[in-house]
């Protein structure tokens, strides 16, 4: 039944039952489970439960907590790799520490399951208690173990988590405002704490300054074309400041271009913000190789010759020549002051280019993966799927259809 080795379900049940005391179970895709300590997967009414607990885990990205009956919560850790959903991990289910039903009431509970008599009172007393707390805690330890443990890559609830943090970011900033009535700092002040953000490399903090702006912008005017017109506004702003900061970052003025064609079709608002997001981080990953930060004038040499030559055969030798450093000298500033290898950069670069070249252009995957400097295709492939999580042919396929999808609504 289970698309899992044994091998991984095995290795991921000893180290959650070693960290949390819990062992974990298979479940598929219509609740069922084969875990002979698992009397509930019999009742129908508990795989439907399930089945909607996978599904909310997904919308989530994180493990969904539910009750199979009043007081006895379970909790779901759905498995997902590259967009396709291969089934959940079940946790189990616990008592409330905070709040225990009595023995008597959950074995009344758990009979109305279909539970023989003598199965709901083995089930009961085999619940531990726990605190939300440590719910919460025992569920993160399943979900980290299992995809560390699997090397699974869940793209589509990595997008999920992310966007549910945005709207609840975007409503808190927008309730902070009301409760204390401060103005709206969009756009000036928000726009320099953001580039701030940018300029240091984080990531999480410049998503969340965006999200308060995209909270400043709607409690100024909910309007979609106010709001359309602000996000162009911001992302002007963005664009310039990079190409102030670094001529050669011209090519960023081209991709704003095409977020702007997404925010002006962006339908409502919801839309809007997924749209802005998508925009900051392939904003960060633009400027990745020129980050504005940049202290050291040998590194920015080195980092400018490699945005200008990523696509020739490149040497560690040849960028130290040109800089005018030994090798080892080179290697250990650019270490130092950007946290990557040559090698990692120049791969980046090479990778990045060629997501461009996928998304604007018709050329087949061994055309560009010659054209951004990778001599072997499936070197080309490993190295995309590693950075990207997919590989370059359904990187494009992803983008045709989000974005005619985009243009449709």
């Amino acid at each position: 039944m289970s698309v899992l080795s044994k091998r991984i379900l095995t290795d991921v049940g000893r180290i959650t039952f070693r960290e949390t005391g819990i062992r974990p179970f298979f479940m598929d895709l219509a609740g069922r489970t084969d875990a002979t300590a698992d009397p509930l997967s019999a009742s129908a009414k508990t795989r439907r439960l399930r089945t909607y607990a996978l599904h909310e885990s997904i919308n989530l990205g994180e493990p969904y907590f539910f009750n199979i009956v009043p007081r006895l919560t379970s909790w779901i850790v759905a498995l997902e790799d590259r967009r396709i959903t291969h089934g959940a991990l079940i946790g189990g289910a616990a008592f409330p520490a905070e709040d225990p039903p009595s023995p008597e009431d959950c074995v009344h509970d758990l009979l109305a399951l279909g539970l023989s008599p003598e199965a709901a009172r083995d089930y009961a007393a085999a619940r531990p208690l726990l605190t939300a707390v440590r719910l919460r805690e025992v569920a993160e330890t399943l979900q980290r173990t299992f995809y560390q443990v699997s090397g699974w890559k869940p793209v589509q609830m990595d997008d999920n988590r992310l966007r549910v943090l945005q709207q609840r970011q975007i409503a808190e900033a927008i309730e902070d405002q009301k409760r204390h009535g401060h103005a709206p700092a969009y756009p000036f002040e928000k726009e320099r704490i953001l580039l701030s953000h940018i300029r240091a490399g984080d990531q999480a903090g410049a998503r969340r300054v965006l999200n308060e702006m995209l909270g400043a912008m709607y409690l100024t005017s909910p309007k979609l074309v106010v709001l359309r017109a602000r996000a162009i506004e911001m992302m002007g702003y963005l664009t310039r400041a990079a190409v102030e900061d670094s001529p050669v970052m011209e090519s960023l003025i081209e991709r704003n271009h095409r977020w702007m064609e997404r925010i002006i079709h962006a339908a409502e608002f919801e839309e809007l913000s997924r749209v802005l997001t998508d925009a900051l981080n392939d904003f960060i990953e633009g400027i990745y190789l020129h980050g504005f930060n940049r202290s050291n004038t040998h590194v920015s040499k080195a980092l400018d010759y490699i945005t200008q030559h990523y696509m020739k055969p490149m040497k560690l030798s040849d960028i130290a020549d040109e800089i005018g450093l030994s090798s080892y000298r080179l290697a250990h500033l650019v270490k130092a002051h950007t946290g990557k290898t040559i090698v990692q950069i120049i791969t980046h670069a090479r990778v990045q280019n060629a997501r461009n070249l996928l998304e604007q252009t018709d050329k087949p995957c061994t055309e560009i993966a010659y054209e951004v400097g990778f001599n072997d295709q499936s070197y080309f492939i490993k190295h995309f799927k590693r950075l990207t999580g997919i590989t370059p042919a359904r990187y494009r396929r992803t983008r045709v259809v989000r974005s005619r999808d985009e243009i449709g609504s």
